[in-house]
């Protein structure tokens, strides 16, 4: 039977057995690491998003976000500490709830990674193209954004995601380093927004707080609109859970990783929120009493000409700029410019290693997990996923791009948690090197919060997401099904040898 197609957890394992590593993470690190991986375009550049979808409320949907996920990280956690190999959540549901609902988790991993990886690409050109118009050299406006923006064709954003597509081909410095420097940037910036922008805050911006309410039957605006788009600032904590086999003391020290690292990633998020909203107010654009969908043509006519929060590329920058710290603005535009392009090379590095484990297993044809020679890096798969990511930050705005990423995040994120109870039931007496704290009832909340989230998603979103579910149940269908390593009875092959270390030993950033 199709369901039935599961692939134990011991075959999954015996990759890791093999090669263990050394537990050496406490709470601090894995903290650290936490806060590093989650800063990203989410609050560098959905702050305009959320504006527009919930007004100054938007510091509610940073809340609401962040416990959502909080709980889904909670569930995340145990799975990948039990499986602490290549694949994420497709290999955990491979080995918990069968082939079928991997192909499909694994499918909709693409929504997070690559576009992903296209709405962080689309976020940087926003603010390079800041920095280029401060400097006198002001690209045509055909070319800065894509043609559902007001442009026809976001020329940076596809030109730095075929860039970062290279420098994976070739297999990229591997510096630990690199990345705290990265890291550093961008908590630096965000901490000089905070200490000039709170304190210009005023009341008056903040009437009414909830312009659009709590939301509405057809999504994507209201505070849980925005909180649906805010979702995308919190996706990387990932980088603590993965990170399960090198913690000491995993059942103390991931947990405090996880929530740490939210919590303050939150109480930022908040102060941002406070110091945009209070300084030049983000009431949203509105029609006949009806908030504009960001990202359509709508949306780009009423914002044309304006200096209005909700219409900004470069919201944080563009806030200095308004209330006089020009110069300020363009270092917070630098400091985007110079950290979010590790961001992309993340987001395609991970969703190159998760078609190259479904390649592997025989869900895709072989060919994507060929290996170059001599960098030693999956190349084909590299250069198809880069071709995609660069004409997804091409021709698409950055919010819808942000909120196509998370249907698939959330719904990747609902099947981890339901994993982790029918494995509770199934397996009780496997080893768990972190045990998800009240299962029974962490579990349920994290998939009602995705779900809740996901349903707040706009009606464009959730039929793309359909959409693109019922194209991959196609290929599965066609191909996956008769292809499969299961199907045909063989053993799991060993991978390739290739470059398989992260990039700054990072997980996926937003």
């Amino acid at each position: 039977m199709l369901f039935q197609r599961v692939k134990p957890l011991d075959k999954i394992l015996e990759t890791a057995e093999k090669k263990a590593l050394t537990r050496q993470l406490g709470a601090f690190q894995l903290t650290m690491l936490g806060i590093g991986a989650i800063i990203g375009t989410g609050i560098f550049v959905l702050t305009a998003e959320a504006g527009q979808k919930a007004g100054p409320a938007m510091m509610v949907a940073f809340v609401i976000a962040a416990v959502v996920c909080a709980l889904a990280a909670l569930a995340y956690s145990e799975l990948a500490s039990m499986v602490p190999v290549a694949g994420s959540a497709y290999t955990y549901t491979y080995a918990v709830m069968g082939e079928a609902i991997a192909w499909t988790v694994g499918w909709a991993l693409v929504l997070e990674y690559a576009v992903a990886a296209g709405a962080v690409a689309v976020g940087w050109s926003g603010y390079m193209n800041g920095l280029l118009a401060s400097a006198g050299i002001e690209l045509p406006t055909a070319l800065k954004t894509g043609p559902m923006d007001g442009g026809a064709f976001n020329v940076l954003a596809f030109t730095i995601s075929l860039v970062i597509t290279g420098l994976l081909v070739l297999g990229t410095s591997k510096s630990a380093k690199v990345n705290a420097f990265l890291v550093l940037i961008k908590v630096i910036a965000l901490t000089a927004f905070i200490f000039i922008a709170v304190p210009a805050a005023k009341d008056v911006n903040f009437q009414p707080f909830f312009p659009t309410g709590w939301g509405s039957p057809l999504g994507g605006v209201g505070v849980l609109g925005a909180a649906a788009s805010i979702f995308f600032a919190y996706v990387g904590f990932d980088a603590v859970s993965t990170a399960a086999e090198e913690t000491k003391n995993p059942n103390r020290n991931i947990p405090i990783g996880l929530i740490g690292s939210l919590l303050v990633c939150t109480v930022f998020y908040m102060l941002v929120g406070y110091g945009a909203v209070g300084s030049i107010g983000s009431q949203p654009m509105i029609v006949n009493g009806i908030a504009l969908h960001p990202g359509t043509p709508e949306m780009a006519a009423a914002c044309a000409g304006s200096d209005a929060l909700v219409c900004s590329k470069e919201p944080l920058a563009h806030v200095l700029k308004m209330i006089g710290f020009a110069k300020v603005g363009n270092l917070i535009g630098l400091a985007a410019a110079i950290a979010l392009p590790s961001v992309v090379l993340m987001m395609i590095y991970g969703q190159t290693r998760i078609f190259f484990t479904m390649s592997r297993d025989g869900l895709l044809p072989e060919a994507l997990s060929k290996v170059h020679p001599k960098f030693k890096t999956p190349h084909v798969v590299t250069m198809i996923t880069g071709v995609f990511v660069a004409l997804f930050a091409a021709m698409f705005p950055v919010g819808i791009l942000a909120d196509i990423s998370n249907s698939g995040t959330l719904f990747a994120f609902m099947a981890v948690a339901a994993g982790v109870l029918i494995l509770r039931k199934r397996e009780p007496n496997r080893h768990r090197p972190f045990r998800t704290p009240m299962a029974w009832v962490v579990c349920p909340l994290a998939i009602a919060g995705c779900l809740l989230l996901f349903l707040n998603l706009s009606m464009y979103t959730i039929g793309m997401f359909f959409g693109w579910a019922i194209i991959g149940l196609i290929v599965y269908a066609l191909y996956g099904y008769r292809k499969s390593e299961l199907a045909r009875g063989v053993d799991h092959p060993n991978a390739p040898k290739m470059d398989a270390e992260p990039p700054f030993h990072e997980g996926p950033q937003a």
